[in-house]
Formats: structure tokens, C-alpha cells, sequence
């Protein structure tokens, strides 16, 4: 005979669940507040607010309820971690230390290596460089991982992602795994929901941006268009909206002079020398008029003045008021947050609040997330990797910090979307057929498997290595099966999954199957 408290509040494990529940895989208690399940419309709405569900987002909703939810989330003031996660990543050099020591440290590691003599010296300066690099990419990725699996703003953590994306930078190339974490959290994180001529100007003006796309070659007599052209093409206006190639060309003439200053021991910038009255600096960006082109511009129909580092701003504000702008951008946040194809009416409406508030993020995001077409397309819109991953690590471990995020980072390559590290600057696709291929899939379902079985070394230092501890317990699987679950997930799973749920024969199974289900690849 079942227990009493199966049936309490009207919740009752069905037939199919029987057996895993007397096999001891699914508890037969369930809470109160398990029984308080959420609507299939508030379900489909958190699922896109944040990365993925937890019982803190379930609880904080059910609380406000959806529109001082939304208003808290779009106020984007919850920077927090807990503290476990904030001590881990103010442990790592790249958070630790300042961008300008980085850089320093580096260009120290590149002259050894290049003064290092012939033979085991070299291979040694070589090898120590090599790893600096490799080390400094790893806290970059684990970093940007941890504030968006632990993040209390899930709507900021997810558009921190979104403009990283948008505005990629690939670590790999030159200096830009140096300044990375610094991009993300210093140029994207503070204008992630406030105005989107701030952001841009943010992003242009950080040493990531500067040094991938070549603006910091960009000089008077040696124009670089690179920059120029994506800031146009990918980051604001997109193809066939109308601007024209001199209208790149333009616009590289305006950001001449743009480039990076990091400081040397005992000299105030990289340029040194007296400077010229108009020489502009903020942290490691540089403006610096000897290398500007003070000629007259004609851009997007309008003549700039040759005036130095104001030309940029002005431009700027052209293009970030243009409707073509409105609308790109629009559309790039809808195809995000609501589907491949999203309905034409959504992202027009979306374009116009972006046009009547002149650019506020947050703004356009309310014109959304108020939508109905948010929700009804829930179930459709397929997950890339690191919704995946980071959705997949919240219903998992539920807020439990972790002590070793190497292996998120390594989920991540296997799947084909590491951070920061899209060679071109279009940044990764946003659709899924991007990402539904049968060889990712089966990467997904070994991600699925290894952290639903525990197996993993995420809760493990250095120094806990395989047999170092012949006293370490044996890892359990996480409780995915869990009064959050219940509550928020196992109403609404297709019959497919409760059939192929009810034919696993161990908790580390069934996790398996859940995490890599039709249902929990799609939100």
C-alpha cells in the first residue's frame, strides 16, 4: 500500500512511476510546496527570463508574481553569487589582476621566450608561455560559466551572454584572452539593459574589440576597414540595410586614432612623448590625434567634421538611431529569446520601443517578455550548448556551489561552442539548425550523462586526483527528480519522456534521460 503522503494536496505518482518509486530511484514523499504547481504559461515564461529553472527563481516568482518579477529582473541590480562561487572566481589572476598587469606580465612571458637561447631553454620558455596563455583562457571560460549558471539576475546573466555574443570577440587571437573577463564584465555587464548606444560605445572602446577586429592598426595613411565593417554589418545596422561601402570606408576614417594604450613602467601611455591637445584616454583605450584623420567625413548621409575623437560619437549616435539599427537588433534579441523565425508584428513592435526610447535594452526586452507570442512558442525554440549546459547545471545542482569549473569548460568545447572562441566575428548561431546535428547531439547526451551521474570532478580541488583519497566517498547522482521538478517540469514532459523515464534502472539513468530529452533540449 502506498503511503498517505503520496496523495497529499491532490499529487499522486502515476502508475508508470511505481517502479522506480519501490526500487527507492524517485522519493515517495513529496513536500507541500511540490503540490503548488506552476501554470504551463509561467513555466514557458521563466523558462526564457532566465537560462533555466531553479527552486530560489520558482520561489522568488511565486512570490512578486510576473510583473514585479519582470520589473526586478529588468532593473538588473542583482549581481550576486554566492559566496563560495564569488571567492573561487576572485581566485583566479584574470579577475584578480589588473588588465594593464596582465598585459605587462604577458609581454614578460614573450620576451623570455624570445630571448631564451637555442635549445632546452627555449623549448622550456616556450612551453611556460604556452600554459600562461592556456591557463589565463581556462579562468576566462570558467569565469564567464559561473556568473551565468549562479548569476541572481538570470535575465542579465542571459543578456551578458546574448551582446557577447553579439559583439564576439575570439580569445585566441593576440592579447584579447588577456582582457576577455574584462570585456565581459566591464564593458558588456554594466550596459547589459540600459542604453544600446552606451554598450556600443563600451564594446568599441574596450582593448578585446580594439585588438580582434584591428581598429588598433587603424591609423591615418593605413586605414584597417575591418572594424568598420562588422561594427555595421554584425554589431548594428545588418546586410542590405542600406549603408554603402563608403560608408565603411567613412567610418574607418572616423576611428582612426582608436587603439590601445596599456601604461609602461615609469611612462603615463603607450604613446609617450608630449601629446597633442585632443589625446583621449579611458583605462586601456586610446585615442590619440596623431594618428586621426581630421578630414571632413560623409556618413550615412550626414558630414562630420574632422574633429577628432567627437567624430566617433557622432557617428555612433547615427547609427544607433537609425530604424535599420532598431530593427536588426530587435530581431537578433527575438530570434534569442523566442524563435528562429520570430513573428514579424513582435519584432516590429519590439523596433519601435527601441526607436521611441532611443535605444533602452530594457525596454525593448519588456515589449517581449510582455508578448504573448514569448510563451506561445514555448516547447520550440532549441537550446544551444551553453543554455544547455548552464540550464542542465541549475535544475541539477540547484544553487549548490561547485568547487572546480574545468570540467564546464570542457562540456562546452566537446559541444562546439566554447567561449570566446568563435574565430569569425558573426558569433555563434542562434538556431538550432547550428546545433541539432546527430554528432552534437551525442555530445549533448555524454554532457547529460556526466552530470547526471555525478561522475564529474566538480565538486573536486587539484588536489583531489583519482586514488590521491582511497577515503573520498563514491559521487552521487544529483536529486533532479525533486520537488522543483515536479512542480515545474514532470506536469508538462511529453509521453515519449515519462515512457523513456520509466525505463531507467538507476537515479544516474534517469537523470541521463532527462537532461538529454527532447523536452529539456527545447525551451
Amino acid at each position: 500500500m502506498l503511503p498517505d503522503s503520496i496523495h497529499r494536496s491532490g499529487i499522486a505518482i502515476r502508475l508508470r512511476w511505481l517502479p522506480l518509486a519501490l526500487a527507492g530511484l524517485i522519493p515517495l514523499a513529496v513536500p507541500a510546496q511540490a503540490a503548488r504547481s506552476l501554470s504551463h504559461d509561467d513555466v514557458a515564461w521563466l523558462q526564457r527570463v532566465g537560462f533555466g529553472i531553479d527552486s530560489a527563481s520558482v520561489a522568488r516568482y511565486r512570490q512578486l508574481g510576473r510583473a514585479r518579477y519582470l520589473d526586478e529582473e529588468l532593473a538588473g541590480r542583482n549581481d550576486s553569487l554566492p559566496p563560495a562561487i564569488e571567492a573561487l572566481i576572485n581566485s583566479y589572476d584574470v579577475v584578480d589582476t589588473p588588465p594593464a598587469q596582465l598585459l605587462m606580465a604577458y609581454r614578460d612571458q614573450q620576451k623570455q621566450f624570445k630571448n631564451a637561447a637555442e635549445g632546452a631553454d627555449k623549448e622550456a620558455a616556450k612551453k611556460a608561455l604556452q600554459q600562461y596563455r592556456k591557463k589565463l583562457y581556462q579562468q576566462d571560460a570558467q569565469v564567464a560559466l559561473l556568473h551565468a549558471i549562479y548569476g541572481g539576475d538570470q535575465l542579465k546573466e542571459q543578456m551578458v551572454w546574448f551582446w557577447l555574443n553579439h559583439f564576439s570577440v575570439y580569445a585566441a587571437k593576440g592579447r584579447v584572452r588577456l582582457v576577455a573577463i574584462d570585456y565581459a564584465e566591464h564593458a558588456i555587464r554594466p550596459h547589459a539593459l540600459g542604453k544600446f548606444r552606451d554598450l556600443l560605445m563600451a564594446t568599441l572602446k574596450s582593448p578585446a574589440m580594439l585588438e580582434y577586429l584591428d581598429n588598433a592598426k587603424n591609423i591615418k595613411g593605413k586605414t584597417n576597414e575591418n572594424y568598420a565593417r562588422e561594427l555595421m554589418e554584425l554589431h548594428t545596422m545588418g546586410v542590405g540595410s542600406g549603408y554603402t561601402q563608403q560608408d565603411v570606408q567613412q567610418l574607418a576614417l572616423i576611428l582612426t586614432g582608436a587603439g590601445v594604450a596599456p601604461p609602461r613602467e615609469g611612462r603615463p601611455g603607450r604613446f609617450g612623448g608630449r601629446r597633442r591637445p585632443g589625446f583621449v584616454r579611458d583605462g586601456l583605450f586610446a585615442f590619440n590625434p596623431n594618428r586621426h584623420d581630421f578630414g571632413d567625413k560623409t556618413f550615412l548621409g550626414h558630414t562630420i567634421k574632422g574633429s577628432g575623437y567627437g567624430e566617433i560619437e557622432q557617428a555612433v549616435t547615427l547609427i544607433t538611431r537609425q530604424p535599420a539599427c532598431a530593427q536588426f537588433v530587435s530581431r537578433q534579441l527575438a530570434e534569442y529569446f523566442v524563435a528562429d523565425q520570430p513573428p514579424p508584428a513582435l519584432v516590429s513592435a519590439m523596433a519601435q520601443t527601441f526607436q521611441r526610447t532611443d535605444g533602452d535594452i530594457a525596454a525593448v526586452l519588456r515589449t517581449m517578455f510582455d508578448s504573448p507570442a514569448l510563451t506561445a512558442s514555448y516547447g520550440k525554440k532549441f537550446k544551444d550548448p551553453t543554455q544547455f549546459l548552464v540550464s542542465a547545471m541549475r535544475l541539477a545542482y540547484d544553487g549548490k556551489p561547485i568547487g572546480n569549473a574545468a570540467p564546464l569548460v570542457n562540456w562546452l568545447n566537446q559541444m562546439g561552442e566554447p567561449v570566446f572562441g568563435r574565430i569569425t566575428p558573426d558569433g555563434w548561431p542562434l538556431d538550432a539548425a547550428g546545433w541539432s546535428g546527430s554528432g552534437q547531439m551525442a555530445k549533448r547526451f555524454d554532457v547529460a550523462r556526466a552530470i547526471g551521474s555525478g561522475r564529474n570532478r566538480l565538486f573536486m580541488t587539484d588536489d583531489d586526483a583519482p586514488g590521491s583519497r582511497p577515503d573520498m566517498p563514491a559521487p552521487n547522482p544529483p536529486a533532479l527528480n525533486s520537488p522543483l521538478y515536479r512542480a515545474a517540469i514532470e506536469p508538462y514532459l511529453s509521453e515519449a519522456t515519462r515512457t523513456a523515464l520509466g525505463k531507467a534502472q538507476s537515479p544516474a539513468e534517469w537523470n541521463t534521460f532527462m537532461l538529454s530529452s527532447p523536452d529539456f533540449s527545447y525551451r
